[in-house]
């Protein structure tokens, strides 16, 4: 009959729609897949254990501790002994002062080198984009041997130099070796942090400067009005890496600590905690001290994005 065929081409439509969707969405379950795994196995199971092991106490038993070991419940007693442990919290306010000092200036030269290279229109600007990321492409640990050398006094031309000049400068000293460890992570970062602020500068549409140097605006009202509010969430991005890196400080004082008699074991807390682990054999307060290091990156980095967040809606509600 000719009007039995609507009636069965009917619910075919419901079905291809049910068929395409539950299709779409294996191959989105598929493409998820390994990345769920991955951020499983790196991030979750690792975060895990190590709560785990902060939660943990060794038993020994035996004559001087020689009848074994076992691990027991000790709830929240090595967060409270790391609490109590003063070389460990002076870390923490070491590494606050380092990011307080270290963050900005480090921003302020990446942002001004992604403005003059951004601005610039003569050959070579490929060359010195790469030269001021070619630092970023060394390790932390080799950065730090070549500058150990540099500040090693009777082997550094550096240090030659000012003592010629008559300034009697030690790189490594208590008072110095500090900003002397900051000059490493400016000098090894920077050029990260620029690439990424450049990548900002070229989503920016150039009908806005065209408009800007009609209005008779020139290259520093430009850069100060329209490039660096509109490459803010890329400052505030490297500002949240570079407050996480801060608190993880560990290559730079580890390897200069040989030559530095002022960089002790608990110089960082990065530093305070391996020590825990590996020559005092405390891997239980070792975990303790690496979760309130989380902790206090985590809190550290939303504190912040929060702040930045409360400015931004003020000056757009201005």
């Amino acid at each position: 009959m000719p009007g039995a065929r609507p009636g069965r081409a009917g619910p075919t439509r419901p079905r291809s729609r049910s068929r395409t969707r539950s299709r779409e969405a294996r191959t989105a379950a598929a493409f998820l897949l390994p990345f769920c795994a991955l951020f499983l196995l790196c991030f979750v199971v690792p975060i895990g254990y190590a709560v785990q092991q902060s939660l943990l106490r060794t038993v020994r038993t035996g004559p001087l501790g020689f009848g074994g070991s076992h691990d027991v419940f000790a709830g929240l007693g090595n967060y409270a002994h790391a609490l109590r442990d003063g070389s460990f919290l002076a870390g923490f306010g070491r590494v606050l002062l380092f990011g307080v000092v270290q963050v900005p200036l480090m921003l302020a030269l990446a942002a001004g080198l992604a403005l003059l290279l951004d601005s610039a229109s003569a050959r070579g600007i490929g060359f010195f984009r790469t030269a001021y990321f070619l630092p970023y492409g060394v390790p932390g640990v080799i950065a730090s041997i070549l500058w150990g050398f540099l500040y090693v006094p009777g082997i550094s031309p550096i240090v030659q130099i000012l003592h010629s000049a008559g300034w009697q400068v030690d790189f490594l000293s208590r008072s110095t070796v500090l900003w002397s460890i900051a000059n490493i992570v400016t000098w090894q970062f920077t050029g990260y942090n620029m690439l990424v602020l450049i990548a900002q500068l070229k989503a920016v549409p150039a009908e806005l400067y065209e408009a800007a140097r009609l209005d008779g605006a020139n290259a520093a009202r430009i850069a100060w009005h329209i490039k660096l509010p509109l490459i803010r969430p890329a400052l505030v991005l490297t500002a949240v890496f570079s407050i996480i890196g801060t608190l993880q400080l560990f290559s730079e004082p580890l390897v200069l600590r040989p030559l530095s008699p002022a960089i002790d074991s608990g110089y960082t807390p990065n530093l305070h905690a391996y020590n825990e682990a590996f020559s005092a054999n405390d891997y239980h307060v070792a975990a303790a001290e690496a979760v309130l290091l989380a902790l206090v990156a985590c809190a550290l980095s939303f504190g912040f994005l929060s702040l930045v967040g409360r400015r931004g809606g003020d000056g757009a509600l201005r």
